[in-house]
């Protein structure tokens, strides 16, 4: 049986991306076989660049999301500079940009400009409030947003507010900017024409604010803030064992409380006890359960508890560090790590979510150095090296030399 190709084989993208939302979404495509070119400034590239050195001196941020592309470092603000984009652009499928809001729009590579002159493109716009209304122009970082959204009001104990762990509405409007690609690019295939879109951090992490949102808005109050505790279900919590792990259970219904009141808690009573035998009645009697629980897990160690919870089918699950997840016996087991070239040597890596049995494997390339690819890129512009040396001379771009080496020129 013959191999299907990756379902972006074949697709160019053009980015001028920043930080994380747009090279969030730009890994995606390069996952599923796009070719990505990513446009960075000369003086220090995209400056996720500079988050941290965790990753054996390259930024964590960086390598999470911009695997497998191709570095073109180059000045816009040069005309010489933007008149190369400009050629990319003839043979895009895709453009991706999040700049500040404005900025694309003065360089002409705002999506409606780039769909006018290219109208077989899909253009898309990211940005952290949207073009229009009194919070267009505002600064939009991820914290800001969690804040704007709501998401930290929602998030923490009765006593704390504290935003997301991860970049949530980095990550929001990344998976939005995606599946509006793929979208696009599915009605290009039908109409021949793509068309922009666009995205904004604060609409995509308010619509992830569903629940609370919706409960807030029809049920006229908020729901409260419950640490890892659900603010209507109760039990669902974290419970410390002998061996000092925590165990995260979570009782979805009546039938599996009797379940847990008789085969873990052995406290078969509780199943009919009306101030334990429903829901409504648990979540009134919070503490009550909550100790009736964590009394009995106190008893057993995590694995004993796991064990025994699981066993009686009730969903459970262990309070990981970031190293247990490193070391997740799932992972492992579903062979879901791999290892990428970097500038400082492999790298481990997690493989993509989405997963297509029968086809290409994913190609998880190389995480380039600043300006990588921009030589090989000018010279399949038709540029010879001598324009290429002015430009780097000029400062316009920086590249690698013909040998693969740093640039010295």
């Amino acid at each position: 049986m013959s191999t299907q190709p990756l379902p972006l084989d074949g697709i160019t993208v053009v980015a001028v991306e920043q930080a994380v939302a747009a090279p969030f979404a730009t890994r995606q495509l390069t996952d599923l076989g796009a070719r990505v070119i990513k446009i960075e400034r000369p003086d220090g590239g995209d400056f996720a660049r500079g988050y941290d050195t965790a990753a054996r001196g390259l930024s964590s941020h960086f390598v999470w999301c911009n695997r497998g592309k191709e570095s073109v470092a180059i000045d816009l603000k040069d005309p010489r500079g933007l008149a190369v984009v400009r050629r990319l652009m003839a043979d895009a499928d895709v453009f991706v940009q999040n700049l500040a809001q404005g900025a694309a729009a003065r360089l002409g590579l705002d999506a409606a400009a780039l769909c006018a002159a290219h109208p077989r493109l899909v253009a898309v716009d990211i940005s952290g409030y949207g073009a229009e209304g009194p919070y267009a122009h505002k600064r939009a970082y991820d914290m800001l947003v969690q804040c704007e959204a709501g998401l930290v009001s929602v998030t923490g104990t009765p006593g704390q507010q504290v935003k997301a762990g991860i970049p949530a509405a980095d990550i929001a409007a990344g998976m939005y900017a995606f599946s509006g690609v793929l979208a696009a690019l599915l009605r290009r295939a039908t109409t021949g024409r793509g068309g922009p879109v666009e995205i904004s951090m604060l609409d995509s992490l308010a619509e992830w604010m569903g629940h609370p949102l919706h409960y807030g808005m029809h049920g006229g109050e908020t729901p409260a803030r419950t640490g890892l505790a659900h603010a209507a279900i109760t039990p669902y919590d974290a419970y410390r064992t002998a061996d000092g792990e925590q165990v995260l259970l979570s009782v979805q219904n009546d039938r599996e409380w009797r379940r847990l009141a008789e085969q873990v808690l052995h406290r078969p009573e509780l199943a009919d006890d009306p101030a334990f035998a429903t829901n409504t009645a648990r979540t009134a009697n919070r503490e009550r359960t909550d100790a009736v629980v964590g009394q009995a897990l106190a008893r057993l160690t995590g694995t004993e508890a796991l064990a025994g919870l699981d066993t009686a089918g009730i969903a459970c699950a262990r309070l990981n560090t970031v190293a247990d997840v490193a070391a997740h016996p799932q992972l492992a087991a579903r062979d879901r790590w791999r290892e990428v070239a970097s500038p400082v040597g492999a790298l481990r890596t997690l493989l993509p979510p989405i997963t297509l049995p029968g086809g290409a494997g994913t190609p998880m390339g190389a995480v380039p150095a600043l300006g990588e690819h921009t030589d090989a890129t000018l010279r399949a512009l038709g540029m010879t090296d001598e324009q290429t040396a002015a430009l780097r001379r000029d400062g316009v771009i920086v590249g690698t030399a013909l040998s693969g080496g740093p640039d010295r020129s």
